[in-house]
């Protein structure tokens, strides 16, 4: 992920920051507690393409 990009991107939901998750392959809002998937190095900022991000899961 393009360290740049991150810094622009914000969570579709809140527009808060976002936190990229490499082996994932995702980008995580900590407010929200959503993951974004990144596809073919694109960022899926759709809300409903977002997943709920286990409160017990360390990032």
């Amino acid at each position: 992920m393009d360290k740049s990009l991150l810094e622009i991107l914000a969570c579709p939901s809140c527009k808060g920051n976002l936190d990229y998750d490499s082996p994932q392959q995702e980008l995580i809002c900590l407010n929200c507690m959503l993951a974004y998937p990144i596809r073919d190095d694109i960022p899926i900022m759709l809300i409903e393409k977002a997943r709920k991000v286990d409160t017990d899961a360390k990032l």
